[in-house]
């Protein structure tokens, strides 16, 4: 693992065990602290977490009813990089034994990478450099080294002879494409504790786990000289979790650390399968990373209970130590047994943990000076100690595919700025949903609040009794199981209110095995982060096919009407409603909005069509009875449709120009099960919400949409 020092660190920092709770329930903060001290430990509502001074500004309340807590701080470090420990039990006593795997470098460096380590202190390490292949005493004492730089991406087999009695070893590697071998044989006095475990992709020492593997391994195996197999670890087993099986006669079963990947392609692969369940041992392998992480694990520094009687909403774990602080923002829900409102707010953690640590690389003197002037938090280009997102690289230049919320989310922090160049607040995910938050507050909206992992967890049944489910701003990565529920909840006359752009978008892997992470595979299509590689679109988690839910054959379309069409720059222009918006079934909508140009400002881009655009298409899943409300025109140059749309560089499959599905529609529709669903195709609609004090047409509007579909006779 990759052991952070204190240089560049938070003063203060944490996350919680969970992100949503139950009233009466007990939430764990798990926090560090650069300096040793008391810190100060305060419950608070969040409402608006936009620190814009022009804009509706932070509004954050402390629970006055409940007691001040904190603990002493102390530092707790961050280990990243992933790796694999299985026992060698009596193995290593053997005089003689052959140890051999199958290794794909990613990355190749001028000093050490580890790809097999056994003992921690004393035993022996087997590592990669540019230009070398070596096998040493971790005390240095003695080596072995061929002098051969492997090529990156190329499969090899590594074979390692262990005479112990003749204090000899052998050393060979071969190229699977080629052939071509290299040999070495010396003396060598290497040794053990019988106790001593394996470790795979890295060096384990008396405190700490270093020179981490980038790249694929595969099929580590010890036997006998005439062929006995002792032990073999078969990656292509239980791809579904982090155990190692070992399939020899001892059964020396271990696990990976920090989440390496899973169900990638191995040195069998052919292209004739690309479902691991199909052909396990075509993925046999699995790829390290210096950066992986799952669980922070560090120590609880305080058990904070949550009384009974404390309202569902948005709070947070507000941790102080002189002018330095961090809220750890979580959800409460409602009690066990119903809904204590008519609205349900959906909070899209999905995609706040998918986002989590996004590392944009735009953090320059602007964004410093507007950081500084506005009080807000830094983020993950300025401290790297926690992992990135699923939209940045590792080192080997693979694409995340898993994120955690088992680690501190510097992301999700009231007042985080995604841009600092761009009209309004610059603001994404959690503190912009933030505006449709304050929004049901400063309208006198009840509402309970939930989130996508609950659905995920609890289905259809936590929802049902909800007149109206509301989402927030970019619901774009759902289970099966959560999507199943907003389905489900639809088709049985729960109405339903999209509020974002660019969701219902990617489909991600959960585990029960493995809580608190996600997965996610950028399978053929979409705007993307990265691509998955060929034969590597099946999710390890569930064994299920991922990518683009409209290419697993749910476009969102089905569920809300609209569904992904277009990407632009974080910036926005407005609506103009159509001649169907003003037939006296659906012209309630509009009552008391007087604008023509609709939404033509906001705090997302400037206005409330922008960023990222969806459209109506029956084609897709759209109802024929859908009634277009209003389309979004006049969008700057930076939008282009999205890639699943173009067959070529002159067609789509619409049939309409490119140029045309650049917009954003806002729909109605009225189903047979009784449902009533309003979509507005925009992720920058919410953040028109605030302006000119919550008393505009995108307000106006939005208030006649909930209160009619929230209303006990709609």
């Amino acid at each position: 693992m990759t052991l952070y020092s204190q240089t560049d660190y938070p003063e203060i920092v944490g996350y919680t065990d969970r992100l949503s709770v139950r009233p009466g329930e007990n939430l764990s903060l798990k926090a560090s602290a650069l300096r040793d001290g008391w810190v100060d430990v305060d419950i608070v509502r969040i409402w608006s977490a936009d620190a814009n001074p022009d804009g509706p500004g932070m509004h954050i309340e402390a629970v006055r009813s409940l007691p001040s807590m904190g603990f002493n701080g102390r530092y707790q470090s961050t280990e990243l990089g992933s790796y694999g420990v299985v026992p060698l039990a009596s193995i290593i006593s053997r005089p003689k034994f052959i140890l051999s795997f199958a290794v794909q470098p990613w990355l190749i460096r001028q000093e050490d990478s580890v790809l097999l380590s056994c003992g921690e202190g004393t035993g022996w390490a087997l590592s990669l450099t540019e230009n070398s292949v070596s096998l040493r005493g971790i005390n240095g004492s003695s080596e072995l080294s061929l002098p051969i730089s492997l090529k990156r991406k190329k499969w090899y087999h590594v074979e390692l002879v262990f005479e112990a009695d003749l204090q000899e070893a052998g050393l060979s590697v071969t190229c699977h494409e080629s052939g071509q071998k290299y040999q070495a044989r010396g003396a060598v006095s290497l040794s053990a504790n019988m106790g001593a475990n394996l470790h795979i992709a890295a060096e384990k020492t008396s405190n700490s786990v270093r020179g981490h593997f980038n790249g694929r391994i595969e099929d580590v195996t010890v036997r006998t000289l005439d062929g006995e197999v002792l032990a073999f670890w078969d990656f292509s087993v239980a791809i579904e979790g982090i155990s190692i099986i070992d399939t020899g006669p001892a059964g020396l079963h271990g696990h990976f650390v920090n989440l390496p990947t899973r169900g990638v392609r191995g040195s069998l692969w052919d292209g004739s399968e690309h479902n691991f369940h199909h052909a396990p041992r075509h993925y046999a392998a699995v790829h390290f990373h210096e950066d992986d992480i799952y669980d922070c694990g560090w120590e609880t520094d305080l058990e904070v209970y949550l009384p009974d009687d404390l309202e569902s909403g948005v709070y947070g774990l507000r941790m102080s130590r002189g002018d330095a602080q961090d809220i750890v923002p979580f959800f409460v829900k409602p009690p066990h047994g119903g809904a204590t409102a008519r609205i349900c707010y959906l909070a899209n953690t999905f995609t706040y943990q998918a986002y989590a640590n996004h590392a944009r690389d735009n953090f320059d003197e602007v964004m410093e000076e507007k950081i500084r002037t506005w009080r807000t938090p830094k983020g993950p280009d300025t401290y790297s100690q926690f992992g990135y997102s699923t939209y940045n690289f590792h080192p080997d230049g693979s694409g995340i595919a898993f994120s955690s919320r088992l680690r501190p989310l510097l992301t999700m922090r009231p007042g985080f700025l995604t841009f600092a160049i761009h009209e309004g607040s610059g603001l994404r995910h959690f503190p912009a949903d933030s505006h449709l938050v304050e929004w049901f507050r400063r309208k006198g909206l009840d509402f309970d609040v939930v989130t996508d992992e609950d659905l995920h967890n609890e289905g259809v049944e936590l929802i049902q009794s909800y007149n109206v489910v509301v989402t927030g701003t970019h619901p774009e990565y759902h289970t099966t199981r959560s999507l199943d529920a907003l389905r489900d909840y639809r088709d049985s006359g729960g109405n339903l209110v999209y509020l974002g752009g660019n969701g219902f978008y990617w489909r991600i892997a959960k585990s029960d095995r493995l809580p608190g992470a996600i997965e996610v595979r950028r399978a053929e299509g979409g705007i993307r982060a990265w691509a998955a590689e060929p034969g590597e679109c099946y999710q390890s988690f569930d064994g299920c096919y991922g990518g683009l839910w409209r290419r697993n054959g749910r476009p969102p379309q089905e569920l809300v009407g609209v569904g992904f069409s277009a990407q632009g720059l974080f910036e926005g222009t407005y609506y103009l409603r159509t001649e169907a918006s003003y037939d006296p079934e659906v012209s309630w909508i509009f009552e008391g909005v007087e604008e023509e140009r609709i939404g033509d400002y906001g705090f997302s881009g400037g206005g409330a069509a922008g960023f990222e655009l969806d459209r109506a298409d029956v084609e897709l899943g759209t109802p024929e009875e859908t009634v277009i409300l209003a389309r979004s025109t006049d969008h700057p140059e930076s939008f282009s449709v999205v890639p699943e749309e173009i067959l070529n560089h002159i067609r789509t499959i619409p049939g309409e120009s490119p140029s045309d599905l650049i917009r954003s529609e806002l729909i109605y529709m009225k189903l047979q099960s009784g449902a009533q669903v309003f979509s507005t195709g925009s992720i920058s609609f919410c953040g028109s919400l605030p302006c000119n004090d919550f008393a505009n047409g995108i307000s106006r509007l939005l208030e006649n949409v909930i209160r009619g579909f929230s209303d006990e006779n709609s």
